[in-house]
């Protein structure tokens, strides 16, 4: 491909965010499924921190690998206070993103699609009247109302980004991006800027989600 028809593909997304903004949004309107902007902001932030396989695997003696949610919903019930609550988001999370992203390998699974929807919706309940009454509670509390009444929409909504997704191009994109994000890699960058896309840490950072 010359670099005149490479240029003409560019396109006009800043960082990997945006990326998934762009696509949460359509996602949305395909499925007509529409939610708080706070609520919709969580999921982009949510798709931002995931594509990090570390942060979406737990570190195990054996190696990376993503814990059971039953495990999960286990610490959760040993811890209390904030750690309860960081546990219960992390079984929401997990369970929104794998039911919602990687279906695929619930095919595989002992388990199937609605164990995650139950999980998951059970787990953004909790965390929705549980939260402390302070003003960060009162503040994203309604977002895990949301984020459990409207599970099930999600996962339709996350499954349609996937598909979205669903280009060799686009799936480069990805690969490349998490490339960068892990090891810096200078190429990495220098493609997805060929690509449109400007490497922004902050922007891809977890510290957001």
């Amino acid at each position: 491909m010359s670099t005149a028809d490479r240029e003409t593909e560019l396109i006009p997304v800043p960082s990997l965010q945006e990326f998934f903004r762009d696509s949460v949004d359509a996602a949305m309107a395909s499925n007509k499924v529409a939610v708080d902007d706070h609520t919709a902001h969580y999921v982009v932030n949510l798709l931002t921190a995931f594509v990090r396989s570390e942060a979406l695997h737990d570190q195990m003696p054996a190696g990376p690998r993503l814990q059971p949610l039953a495990l999960m919903l286990a610490d959760a019930a040993g811890a209390s206070g904030e750690e309860r609550n960081l546990a219960l988001r992390r079984l929401g999370d997990v369970a929104l993103f794998v039911a919602g992203f990687m279906a695929g390998c619930l095919d595989r699974s002992p388990v199937g699609i609605n164990y995650y929807v139950r999980m998951g919706g059970g787990a953004y309940h909790c965390l929705s009247v549980s939260l402390p009454a302070g003003m960060r509670g009162r503040a994203i509390a309604p977002v895990y109302a949301e984020l459990s009444a409207r599970f099930v929409d999600l996962v339709d909504v996350l499954t349609e980004v996937r598909h979205l997704a669903g280009s060799s191009r686009d799936r480069d994109i990805l690969r490349l991006y998490e490339l960068w994000l892990t090891t810096g890699s200078q190429r990495a960058a220098r493609l997805l800027r060929l690509l449109g896309i400007e490497p922004n840490r902050q922007s891809g950072s977890v510290s957001q989600h």
